[in-house]
């Protein structure tokens, strides 16, 4: 039986399995499936489909036309057990679409306090921080890392397996094919790295002192025409240490993709 405290709309369909704490809200001709989880305070809006193995955090808010969990767009896909995990005070707008993993456990997992606006689409298996921010249209491929704190402009699209750096912001329509530094500016088709996002930095409240490393630092790998590997050891013999650019240090050692670069002159 339902909560009296429950506010579920008529029209709407609720799997019977389905589990909703007692103050979630869903509107007009939603549809959620009996494999669904729904914490507390969380507003479903009308016409939106949650569907699979999804769990939903506290105080989340799903706008119209969302489909959430709906199998992945992978054709590897066999219609194995798999998951989406999103978590709390999660904004999601208009038309957005989240699908789980691929592959028998596969997942995908999203954190706390984002921001996707309409039309966004996270893919197969992507994980996704806390703190981000993706704007109309962002488009995320399979087993895409967004690290928190991190800014997609719209129409931004992701390529498979690249990962995005805390702190990082990538200017609207930009094709992003591989890694995105933490810390950065990019932009472009492919996307390149212009500076330091010294405003996400600052209002992150990271340190005067710890934004002029980073800065030293990027001018070593961006404009010192080292290789990479030398580049690194630069910055560690000559940079003072702070987890930020032990952070940089290590997101760039452990690329697998390759980082992006200035644009050529």
């Amino acid at each position: 039986m339902r909560s009296l405290n429950m506010s579920i709309h008529p029209t709407a369909i609720v799997a019977k399995k389905a589990k909703l704490a007692d103050d979630v809200e869903v509107g007009p001709y939603a549809i959620i499936g009996e494999n669904v989880k729904i914490g507390p305070a969380t507003i479903i809006g009308a016409f939106c489909n949650i569907e699979g193995n999804t769990t939903i955090g506290k105080r989340c808010q799903i706008f119209t036309g969302a489909v959430i969990g709906s199998i992945p767009q992978d054709l590897k896909y066999k219609n194995e057990k798999t998951f989406l995990e999103i978590g709390d005070d999660n904004i999601i707008r208009e038309y957005c679409t989240f699908n789980p993993g691929t592959g028998d456990g596969g997942g995908t997992k999203v954190g706390n306090n984002n921001l996707f606006m309409a039309y966004s689409h996270i893919a197969h298996d992507c994980l996704v921080g806390n703190y981000c921010v993706i704007a109309n249209n962002g488009t995320l491929a399979g087993y895409v890392t967004i690290e928190d704190r991190a800014v997609l402009g719209g129409l931004v699209a992701i390529h498979q397996f690249v990962r995005v750096g805390t702190l990082s912001i990538i200017g609207g329509c930009s094709k992003v094919v591989q890694d995105i530094p933490p810390y950065s500016t990019c932009d472009g088709h492919p996307a390149k790295v212009y500076g330091l996002n010294i405003t996400g930095l600052e209002r992150a409240g990271i340190s005067k002192e710890t934004i002029a490393q980073l800065g030293a630092a990027f001018k070593i790998l961006f404009n010192s025409g080292l290789a990479i590997k030398h580049a690194l050891e630069k910055i560690q013999s000559e940079i003072g240490s702070s987890s930020e650019i032990a952070n940089l240090i290590n997101f760039i050692t452990n690329s697998q993709r390759g980082i992006c670069r200035r644009p050529r002159r």
